[in-house]
């Protein structure tokens, strides 16, 4: 592992980050997507947007847990983008939103250190006041979308409404309650010039290295670095690496079409509960073998865990020299195996798992074996 930092370019508006604003999703059905967060992940449906409420072109749900805002879009027309996006791709994710202070100077900036912009500086404005958004392109058809919310004191957007939502489910709460960091995938010999990119247009700082003697097994490996803009906003980005088969980054650009987010890592303060609620809203994780624990156990020693709940449960543990985390990665989000999510509970710890690394890699393999694709 390879720690390394570079100082803000004073030139960026890295500095005006506020944090994760949203994630949206690009999706198939919207109105399925978001039954499937809310139903299984625990998510509340807060608002709609359509032809009900002035939008003609999409149906769109917001969800909400904790800190966390997803939204899921759907096209009402098979030659909308967002069909089209879909039909290339899956239901996969299309815009992280970043709140800051000042959306036009975060745009500008990104374009003059080289960002493609997607969406100039943009005003949409109701009864509730005004909300400023603008975009630049990252990796594949990905976006980075600025938001600037300080004069908008409405639901989300003008176009969301809180009425026409679905009631809401009847299950254990999972308690879910922030973003802790968004993975993407990018081609091979992709990884350095991503990370500089992150550098000259969003002013963001490298954070951590692996390399693929640190994510491997016998049979594949990648390479990942971590980049992020110093506070909250952190986004891993792996390549994969020459191995005797196929690597899951393959496997994830060959069944989505290219480069994009492969998971999102949510945030609990007590992962023995909120796991025990995924699983009975019916979430499905990766399989760990039971001899991992052996192995944890000793690595973790001096540490008070539930570890039977733990075992029971599939969670990972490992620690560094600020503390411990416990972690669990979740199956694809569709039949398609790209889109996934990790749970993630932090107690001191800002690594991402090192130690699991081999024990998550061989899961994955298992599972790409399985689907006929390692």
């Amino acid at each position: 592992m390879t720690t390394t930092a570079t100082a803000h370019d004073e030139r960026t508006a890295a500095s005006t980050f506020a944090g994760w604003d949203h994630v949206e999703f690009w999706v198939g059905n919207a109105r399925q997507a978001a039954a499937y967060l809310a139903t299984q992940y625990g998510f509340w449906i807060t608002a709609y947007a359509g032809p009900e409420t002035g939008v003609r072109d999409t149906a769109a749900y917001l969800l909400e847990q904790g800190g966390i805002r997803f939204v899921v879009r759907g096209a009402l027309r098979p030659d909308h983008p967002v069909a089209q996006h879909a039909h290339r791709h899956g239901d996969g994710v299309k815009v992280l939103a970043i709140e800051v202070t000042d959306a036009g100077a975060a745009h500008d900036a990104a374009v003059a250190g080289g960002a493609r912009s997607v969406e100039p500086r943009t005003v949409e404005e109701d009864e509730s006041g005004k909300l400023v958004r603008a975009g630049v392109a990252i990796y594949g058809e990905t976006v980075v979308e600025f938001v600037e919310r300080s004069a908008y004191q409405g639901l989300f957007a003008p176009g969301f409404t809180a009425d026409l939502l679905p009631p809401p489910t009847e299950a254990p709460i999972v308690g879910l309650d922030r973003i802790d960091h968004v993975v993407g995938n990018v081609e091979l010999g992709r990884l350095d010039s991503w990370v500089e990119h992150f550098q000259r247009a969003l002013g963001f700082d490298r954070l951590v290295h692996f390399g693929d003697d640190q994510i491997s097994t016998e049979y594949s490996a990648l390479m990942s670095t971590v980049v992020w803009d110093g506070s909250r906003i952190v986004m891993p980005i792996n390549e994969p690496a020459p191995g005797k088969k196929k690597s899951q980054i393959d496997e994830y650009l060959d069944f989505y079409g290219g480069p994009g987010v492969q998971h999102i890592a949510l945030r609990t303060p007590d992962i023995v509960s909120s796991v025990a609620a995924l699983r009975a809203r019916g979430v499905r994780f990766l399989s760990v073998p039971a001899g991992y624990y052996d192995d944890a156990r000793e690595r973790m020693s001096g540490i008070d865990l539930p570890w039977n709940d733990l075992q029971n449960l599939g969670v990972l543990v490992d620690r560094d020299e600020d503390g411990y985390l416990l972690q669990v990665f979740t199956e694809p989000f569709t039949h398609r195996p790209t889109l996934f999510f990790e749970i993630i509970q932090r107690e001191g710890a800002k690594g991402f798992g090192a130690g699991n690394f081999k024990a998550l890699f061989e899961a994955i393999e298992r599972e790409q074996a399985r689907r006929g694709n390692l």
